[in-house]
């Protein structure tokens, strides 16, 4: 949908989600750098630490539908406090336990949560952000993620000499923190439960499939899952460890340069995408990443090897904010779009197992720079339904 910008105040309820996506960000950042230690701690080798981590991806994939369900039965409200209170549950859990398969077990329910309450927080900026405002909205809610991504793993470095299981008890209060504020100051308004005399639309998702627009998204979401929230993730750290001018040290400052790249250009990117359109902003962030990326695997030199990822997040920040965005156009306001929501969850963690899988796989037989440069190749092939989406979206 093209929208001229508005100069109205973000809404007040935007802002109590972005509140709350700043404290679980920032509990799961606390984790993130102690769980596979964690995992290791019960006598298992690295393969099975690492299944600890997309134990959660692969729960929040298969659950994605039933998510999406929930919501158009329950709202989205009860069902991101559902969400919220599982995810904090499971981390006490975690932190309690004392084998490795109750420990796989929990991480798999956090999934269950994190899924329910991600689908449902896309529902509510669809029906809370005025439509001149979607991609400043989506690009305040996606800051926030940032910087409790960029912070958290930094304290919970420092919280590693109070031992391995603190951390899980202070993400998880954060979580039960964020779903106090959200209980309180996010009552009544949209997204509650609908009533008999609710005569809100329902878009299905054979009604969303239908949209060329729509399923460019699932594509770009792909792609967006198996670059950003898979090979970065998953290989960006051992490349960085295998080449001796970079060094395992490198990997954090990497990370965290794409996570600061991503925050300070979404403090522009949402209102391009406002005044301009989603497509272009998909278009060129896409093909940016791919550039960005192309040669990330074949680096040997840390300087480039930071810059590029400084780069890919700013890439990245294009992609993000525009999606949410396009998702709220297709779906509109006074629709309730679970099913459309959940399946694009469901692209982007495809996107991500996929990608560390295969790129896994490609590192393993041929090396880290044909990883990457398999990685540029899907965002660059991501583009290409786009190009035969000319019309805007009317929500």
């Amino acid at each position: 949908m093209e929208v001229a910008t508005s100069r109205q105040k973000v809404p007040a309820e935007i802002w109590v989600l972005v509140a709350s996506a700043l404290l679980i960000a920032l509990g799961f950042g606390i984790v993130a750098p102690v769980l596979p230690q964690f995992a290791k701690s019960f006598d298992v080798g690295v393969m099975a630490a690492s299944a600890i981590v997309s134990v959660f991806a692969f729960v929040r994939l298969i659950f994605a539908p039933a998510g999406g369900a929930l919501i158009a039965k329950l709202g989205e409200r009860r069902i991101y406090l559902a969400g919220l209170f599982i995810v904090a549950t499971s981390s006490v859990l975690s932190g309690l336990a004392t084998d490795y398969w109750s420990l796989l077990l929990f991480r798999g329910l956090g999934g269950v949560g994190s899924v329910m309450f991600t689908v449902a927080s896309m529902g509510l900026l669809v029906r809370l952000a005025p439509p001149s405002q979607r991609g400043r909205t989506s690009s305040l809610y996606g800051t926030a993620f940032l910087l409790g991504n960029i912070c958290g793993p930094i304290l919970g470095s420092a919280l590693q000499g109070f031992g391995l299981r603190i951390p899980f008890f202070i993400y998880a209060g954060a979580v039960y923190i964020a779903l106090l504020v959200v209980a309180i100051f996010l009552r009544g308004g949209p997204g509650g439960r609908p009533v008999a005399a609710d005569t809100q639309e329902k878009m299905s998702l054979a009604e969303a499939m239908a949209l060329p627009h729509y399923r460019a998204l699932l594509v770009t979401g792909f792609a967006n899952g198996w670059s950003n929230f898979g090979v970065r993730i998953a290989l960006l750290p051992l490349m960085a460890a295998s080449v001796a001018s970079i060094g395992e040290a490198a990997a954090g400052i990497g990370l965290t340069l794409f996570a600061l790249g991503n925050a300070i250009a979404q403090q522009w990117t949402g209102r391009w995408i406002d005044r301009k359109g989603r497509r272009p902003f998909l278009m060129i962030g896409l093909a940016f990443s791919a550039v960005a990326t192309v040669f990330f695997g074949w680096s040997d030199s840390l300087p480039v090897f930071l810059g590029l990822s400084l780069a890919a997040g700013a890439g990245a920040a294009f992609i993000a904010p525009a999606s949410q965005a396009m998702l709220a156009d297709i779906i509109g306001s006074n629709r309730n779009g679970g099913q459309a929501l959940s399946t694009y969850s469901m692209a982007t963690d495809l996107g991500s197992i996929a990608g560390t899988l295969l790129a896994g796989a490609i590192a393993d037989a041929v090396g880290f720079g044909w990883a990457f440069a398999a990685t540029a190749a899907v965002m660059a092939l991501a583009v290409v339904p786009w190009l035969f989406v000319r019309k805007p979206v009317r929500s």
